[in-house]
């Protein structure tokens, strides 16, 4: 037999994987509260400068019987960890034995629960402590029972963001006013403490608008807002979220899901959707003369639904498909193919085994030619 012309002709249906996509990220969320310490050494050494982003700027309290650090993050998070930076010139050892506290506690350091005690930390280096998704408003840095300085040069506090299907996806919205960008809505911060650099907000105008493309179509069983704390809170009152497949009038014919009724200022209120289907997501507010502006935008849902697509693929004849190396290689080459339709953020996994079917395919016969004689 000859083996060069026989092989395995597989039809894979998409509908055999389930597909998921990587919405999930860890944000550092230290930069948007406000900080303060125990007591200031001399005229610059602010707790502000443990969150400006530089390892040269640093805090430092004065001696006193257990030193803190405080971190007001301004709405209670789940943290995943917290990173400490050292200062690079001097007196590293200062920080060993500093404890890490996390809680909704402001007035007593000791009321919160320890994250992680510091053992030591080189100069200038920066080490992570893992938090376990603790709750709390407010971290602590502090040395207990001693008299000492702490010093410190960054401090960052990790958290975990998962299933924001808006989460780098393409927004637009119908006028900007100022630096009030629209892609400020899906950055994660509230905007507590530079709204001007953390929300968005339309120009005054007749039916503003703001979108997001989901890139495919989910089932979105809510969204989240989270309204200016300030100013203005009325001004997302009557916006409407609407839901669905057509960009006609910019998106802002499809299905409602809601009408908002009111937020108060700085909250963040849940609308529940009941798995409607879309691939684009408006905000808008009928009306003239009105200014469309809040500083998140959070999607939840199922998704993204595929429709039941068929594949044809060539495999060796020795392959077999019950050798998990072969099943790997196979999502490896299905993953190639969603990436050149489109879908580059899924992650595929069996759920069956595929179908197969074993074919021959036999070499044509050599066709003899008849020679005429002359």
């Amino acid at each position: 037999m000859n083996m060069s012309g026989f092989y395995k002709s597989l039809c894979f249906l998409l509908g055999f994987f389930s597909v998921q996509t990587q919405a999930e990220k860890e944000v550092n969320v230290a930069t948007w509260g406000t900080a303060d310490q125990s007591t200031l050494y001399g005229n610059y050494w602010y707790a502000q400068y443990a969150l400006d982003g530089l390892s040269y700027t640093c805090t430092h309290t004065e001696w006193q019987t257990d030193p803190w650090w405080r971190l007001d993050l301004m709405k209670t998070y789940s943290v995943n960890r917290v990173t400490i930076t050292n200062r690079p010139d001097c007196c590293e050892s200062r920080i060993n034995g500093a404890e890490i506290r996390i809680g909704n506690v402001s007035s007593n350091v000791y009321s919160n629960p320890v994250c992680a005690v510091v053992s030591t930390i080189p100069a200038g280096a920066t080490y992570s402590y893992s938090c376990h998704g603790m709750e709390g408003r407010y971290v602590f840095v502090s040395i207990p029972e001693t008299s000492m300085v702490l010093t410190l040069c960054e401090v960052g506090v990790y958290v975990i963001f998962p299933g924001n299907l808006a989460t780098g996806r393409n927004v637009t919205q119908s006028s900007t006013f100022g630096s009030w960008i629209t892609e400020q809505a899906i950055d994660f911060n509230p905007g507590f403490t530079q709204p001007s650099s953390a929300c968005f907000s339309t120009d005054s105008q007749t039916n503003p608008w703001w979108r997001v493309d989901l890139s495919y179509i989910y089932r979105v069983s809510s969204v989240v807002i989270t309204n200016r704390l300030d100013c203005c809170p009325e001004r997302i009152n009557g916006a409407e979220i609407r839901i669905g497949n057509s960009l006609e009038n910019n998106g802002n014919n499809n299905p409602i899901c809601t009408v908002i009724s009111s937020i108060p200022a700085g909250v963040s209120s849940t609308y529940i959707c009941n798995d409607m289907e879309g691939r684009y997501v408006n905000l808008i507010i009928p009306g003239d003369s009105r200014f469309l502006t809040l500083c998140e935008v959070e999607v939840y849902g199922e998704g993204p639904l595929l429709k039941r697509t068929f594949l044809k693929m060539k495999l060796k004849s020795s392959w077999s498909l019950s050798d998990p190396a072969v099943r790997v290689q196979l999502l490896s080459q299905l993953q190639s193919v969603l990436v050149e339709r489109g879908f580059s953020d899924v992650t595929l996994q069996w759920t069956q085994p595929p179908e197969q079917e074993v074919m021959r395919k036999e070499a044509a016969p050599a066709k003899c030619a008849v020679r005429k004689r002359r």
